[in-house]
């Protein structure tokens, strides 16, 4: 049997993915600041899920991580998706700071810990849930697509760190666009998947060991748009 830790597996995508990999033989640690809702979940099936309560913010996740490994009995594939964002186009600094320390500090952490342990192993794959937001800045959400920008670049530099060792030491980026959670915010929302398509098209590229994965796939073409449209016209969105 597969050992996974998803990280943020509460709700939304996090925790149909968890449900998704604990049927198809994986135990899963799964992480998150509501115990409530942890625990809900594992009554799901008791047998292939295993709880550790913590906010990712607040802890030492280093020691968390390495707590619910040993629990599991190792680990094969941890799957980020903890994030927060919000509108603010007020540029409230506080609202900016809650976004970087979980979606930049708090995110670095946690892959460094859980390269470091795939090298240590030599195998391994982290998946990371960063966001198309990640493409271009925003004027209403700076820091979330900024923070996003860096996830973005962060898991390229580690994908590019584990081919120079010859291992099969696998780095997922998926790049979702709307999904029907609590993370999807504004106006002008389109092509929104439900967290259950969401979280098997994941679930698939994590089979295939793909590089960057695109939730809904159609989404590559809204990041090819975002990636070459010229500044001028963005600049007037």
């Amino acid at each position: 049997m597969n050992n996974a830790i998803i990280i943020g597996a509460t709700s939304g995508i996090g925790r149909e993915l968890a449900l998704i990999l604990a049927g198809n033989g994986y135990r899963v640690g799964i992480t998150g600041r509501r115990a409530e809702k942890l625990k809900e979940l594992k009554e799901c099936n008791p047998e292939k899920f295993v709880i550790s309560a913590f906010d990712c913010t607040r802890e030492r996740n280093s020691e968390k991580l390495a707590e619910l490994t040993k629990a599991l009995g190792g680990l094969d594939l941890l799957v980020l998706s903890a994030g927060t964002g919000d509108i603010n186009e007020s540029l409230d600094f506080d609202i900016e700071n809650n976004t970087n320390q979980l979606n930049v500090v708090a995110f670095t952490e946690i892959v460094d810990w859980a390269f470091r342990y795939f090298e240590k192993q030599r195998k391994g794959h982290l998946v990371g849930i960063s966001s198309i937001a990640g493409i271009r800045g925003n004027r209403i959400a700076p820091a979330y697509n900024a923070s996003k920008a860096y996830q973005l670049n962060y898991l390229e530099g580690l994908r590019y760190k584990a081919a120079k060792t010859g291992k099969p030491i696998f780095v997922t980026d998926i790049r979702p666009g709307f999904v029907d959670t609590d993370m999807a915010k504004g106006e002008g929302k389109f092509w929104v998947a439900s967290k259950e398509k969401a979280a098997l098209q994941i679930f698939g590229s994590i089979k295939k060991r793909k590089d960057v994965g695109y939730v809904t796939r159609r989404w590559r073409l809204v990041a090819m748009v975002l990636k070459w449209l010229p500044g001028w016209i963005y600049k007037k969105m």
